[in-house]
């Protein structure tokens, strides 16, 4: 091989002018099965036949020509990009494996589904909007071989296969397959499940989504229907879906999904318990005010909670008017607690009244909005009441004392009942004609009710926790705060699933089913990035190192969508069946090294 190029380079620089050095270098390098004749092309071809008249010259040429194979002159570019992270967190997590030894595989696979589900978590998290049905164009120009396998091209990545995959994780039940999953991969990474939050929220479709009569229920079948929509689209259909993630890292260890219509009280409390018999973890389940009713915490008695207690009950309104003095301070700066104890449900618990300073300075501006917004009410509301008639005295004290139950905030004061009368024609009556009908109308003041205000703005800022866990060495007052602040966790999470960079933000699947174990998928590729983020920074953590934020400042928790976008227009080159990475610039290398040995591994790294 050297002594060809030795000849090649020889003949190149001694027997080729030099301004034809260019046209040589093009038939050399690039077959002629790939060239598409043109202008351009028969250019060449001149430029050939005028350098190359002499047969000696033209014999050498053919010679080397012979020599060179289209593999070791053709030069594929690829893009590769971010792919290769989500690639190797896909890979050190073991997911293909596990999913294909749950779902099975059989030898004329192409594409397992193991594979099928990577290239959908590959997809989802690809920074464009590329639908289902636009699957295999995502991968058109990508890697596709070298981060799914050996022989699996974006032909293969068509909907039929994809829809065969999601079949076949209906099939064998999302929620079953996706806590197995998430469960062994929280293990391999080391998160502490000390405590999770769980909370819902609604997805909308597009489509008549018409449900289909069956003799018997399906399991795991959802309702695609109308119900409370958290995207604030009550005109669409919707299904919905319950989460529980770890306050380590906020990754999602449980997801169900079920009809649009459900309602959150009901499901709670079943839930929990139904994860807890699938694995069995001695956590505290931690949820807002949807877990709080009587009938629920009576069948968590087994089990450690810890709820938000609705303001509607009677026995939290009371307690939310508690003096200031009861307050003391907690471990987390601008929150004080109070006390208390309660038998509510017949079940002895913890309750704590907390303040919060900066939920109170909101809810003041609001309370002050909203009582400038009843006052222009009541006083339309007495206005029109002032201008009405009443046929007697009873009438019109009836209708005051109406009024007065609605205001929540205001005093009817000064009321006067005033009799009037009327004469038979218009025009101004003589001395001696008398009135025809009397009648009665109101005046009266509007002053506010200052206990009422009063007590109003004494909630500002409040809120009470409850927990059936007594024991202070297991969860203090301050950790019960804090516990319930990670329920952000879970609300993260949602806002990942629904962002419009999110493939399935848009949920188009025309069968319930396929959307059941695409919910599925969204899950795990929220389990992949939470998982891969978490690991970065303790990564970085760990060596006291940072990398560039988006403002380029030293920061050691980036947001894994940053690093994400760290890595645009990165490709991977083969030039003669030798892989090579383009782009990878020192500033990539760097954030490589904190990623893992799966990861590094997609950018040929050691």
């Amino acid at each position: 091989m050297i002594s060809l190029i030795v000849q090649l380079a020889y003949f190149f620089f001694t027997q080729i002018k030099f301004n034809h050095r260019w046209a040589f270098l093009w038939r050399c390098f690039y077959p002629r099965s790939r060239r598409k004749k043109s202008r351009l092309s028969n250019f060449i071809e001149k430029l050939k036949v005028e350098e190359l008249n002499k047969p000696k010259v033209k014999e050498q040429v053919d010679d080397i020509l012979k020599t060179m194979t289209p593999s070791t002159t053709q030069i594929k570019v690829q893009d590769l990009d971010h792919c290769g992270i989500i690639a190797g967190i896909i890979d050190e997590l073991g997911l293909v494996a596990e999913i294909d030894e749950i779902i099975g595989t059989h030898g004329n696979q192409k594409v397992t589904t193991g594979q099928a589900v990577k290239a959908m978590i590959i997809n989802s998290m690809g920074m464009i909007t590329s639908p289902l049905y636009l699957f295999e164009k995502f991968f058109e120009g990508k890697a596709t071989e070298h981060l799914l396998g050996e022989g699996i091209l974006p032909g293969h990545l068509n909907d039929d296969c994809l829809g065969r995959a999601l079949d076949k994780l209906a099939a064998a039940g999302v929620t079953k397959v996706f806590i197995k999953l998430a469960l062994k991969a929280a293990n391999k990474m080391g998160i502490e499940i000390k405590s999770l939050h769980m909370d819902s929220s609604s997805f909308h479709v597009d489509g008549k989504y018409l449900e289909e009569e069956t003799s018997e229920a399906e399991p795991g079948k959802i309702t695609i229907t109308k119900g409370y929509s958290r995207d604030h689209r009550p005109d669409l259909k919707q299904f919905i879906i319950d989460l529980m993630c770890s306050s380590d890292g906020d990754v999602p260890l449980y997801l169900r999904v079920a009809d649009g219509n459900e309602s959150d009280t009901r499901v709670f409390a079943k839930l929990i318990q139904d994860f807890k018999q699938e694995w069995n973890i001695d956590a505290l389940f931690v949820a807002d005010a949807a877990l709080y009713s009587a009938d629920n915490i009576q069948q968590l008695q087994s089990l450690l909670w810890l709820s938000r207690v609705p303001a509607t009950i009677k026995e939290a309104q009371n307690l939310l008017i508690l003096p200031k003095q009861l307050f003391v301070s907690s471990s987390l700066e601008g929150y004080k607690i109070a006390e208390v104890g309660s038998y509510y449900a017949g079940i002895k618990q913890r309750w704590l009244v907390v303040e919060s300073e900066k939920a109170r300075e909101s809810d003041l501006q609001k309370i002050e909005k909203r009582l400038a917004k009843k006052l222009v009410q009541a006083q339309s509301q007495l206005k029109a009441l002032c201008r009405q008639e009443f046929p007697c005295q009873a009438d019109a004290q009836t209708a005051v004392k109406l009024l007065a139950n609605q205001l929540e905030f205001f005093h009817i004061d000064k009321l006067k009942i005033i009799e009037q009368v009327r004469h038979g024609k218009s025009g101004r009556p003589s001395q001696t004609q008398k009135p025809t009908k009397s009648y009665y109308r109101i005046q009266v003041d509007l002053i506010p009710n200052s206990e009422a205000i009063a007590l109003e703005k004494r909630k500002a800022g409040r809120f009470i926790l409850a927990s059936n866990v007594l024991d202070y060495n297991r969860f203090s007052n301050s950790e019960f705060l804090i516990e319930y602040k990670a329920q952000q966790s879970t609300e993260r999470g949602f806002r990942f699933l629904k962002d419009p960079l999110f493939f399935t933000s848009s949920v188009f699947l025309k069968s319930p089913k396929r959307i059941t174990a695409l919910a599925m998928v969204m899950g795990l590729s929220l389990l992949v990035y939470s998982l891969g983020q978490r690991a970065l920074r303790l990564a970085l953590t760990r060596v006291q190192e940072t990398i560039p934020n988006q403002l380029g400042k030293a920061t050691s928790s980036p947001t894994l969508r940053w690093v994400f976008q760290c890595f645009m227009s990165v490709h991977l080159l083969t030039i003669g069946g030798i892989k090579q990475i383009s782009n990878l610039t020192s500033e990539r290398c760097h954030i490589l090294q904190f990623l893992g040995s799966s990861c590094r591994k997609y950018y040929l790294l050691n």
